[in-house]
């Protein structure tokens, strides 16, 4: 079985990132599933998700967590489990994690990914698969949180857009605060398959993702060869 993530740098929606999972499934018309955790559940970004999944073959789905039994009459794990690919959107990457274990969800989509179902994501959506990174979650400055670690290496998403990103990132790998790790532009993704880099994609030829390590003291970030696989409109959700 083979296990497959897809992660890009921002949170925003876009049809080649989008169509990229949705091919990952070998599928012509697969369910995809956002999950807004990380936004509250935000109408708009949802609003968002299923105008761009309108633009492609697939059958879109959400799972919220801001409900009540009274109205909500199918279980997390019965959702997650018809997904062929689940996509994470940006947000409060600790709030997430707190709220997918306080409702087993993490759990839900270990089983998920061990089974074959493409995750993905970007921002908190991608910073959560990872064994960790820096994250805006808390006040006042940016502060180190623990993933789910179906990737056992550090990631920095936004690498090329907020200006602390990248100098932290590095600091926190010399200091060992961090493990080695993975960086993306926020236009550009990286394909794992089974843990391991099959490929990095991007939206323009400026955008790229890197592997991110020190030796001998210093920082090396070594750019992960790739192609470029479609402009998207730049709408922030």
């Amino acid at each position: 079985m083979k296990r497959q993530l897809l992660i890009y740098g921002s949170g925003r929606h876009t049809v080649p990132f989008l169509k990229y999972m949705a091919q990952m499934t070998g599928k012509e018309n697969p369910n995809i599933c956002f999950i807004p955790t990380a936004s509250g559940d935000d109408e708009g970004y949802i609003a968002r998700f299923y105008e761009v999944c309108s633009q492609i073959k697939v059958k879109p789905h959400v799972l919220k967590v801001w409900i009540n039994s009274y109205d909500q009459k199918e279980t997390f794990e019965a959702i997650i489990n018809k997904m062929d690919a689940i996509v994470v959107g940006g947000g409060n990457t600790l709030n997430m994690l707190a709220i997918w274990k306080a409702q087993g969800i993490d759990v839900l989509l270990r089983k998920a990914y061990e089974n074959g179902t493409v995750m993905g994501g970007g921002s908190a959506g991608s910073l959560c698969w990872t064994s960790g990174g820096t994250t805006d979650s808390r006040p006042v400055e940016l502060s180190i949180v623990e993933g789910l670690a179906f990737i056992k290496k550090s990631h920095c998403p936004h690498y090329n857009s907020e200006k602390s990103r990248r100098p932290l990132y590095h600091k926190n790998i010399l200091e060992g605060k961090l493990t080695d790790g993975y960086a993306c532009d926020d236009r550009s993704a990286i394909h794992f398959i089974n843990e391991k880099v099959e490929n990095s994609v991007a939206l323009d030829s400026d955008n790229h993702s890197y592997y991110v390590y020190k030796k001998n003291g210093t920082i090396r970030e070594d750019r992960i060869p790739g192609e470029v696989i479609g402009q998207s409109s730049t709408k922030q959700d």
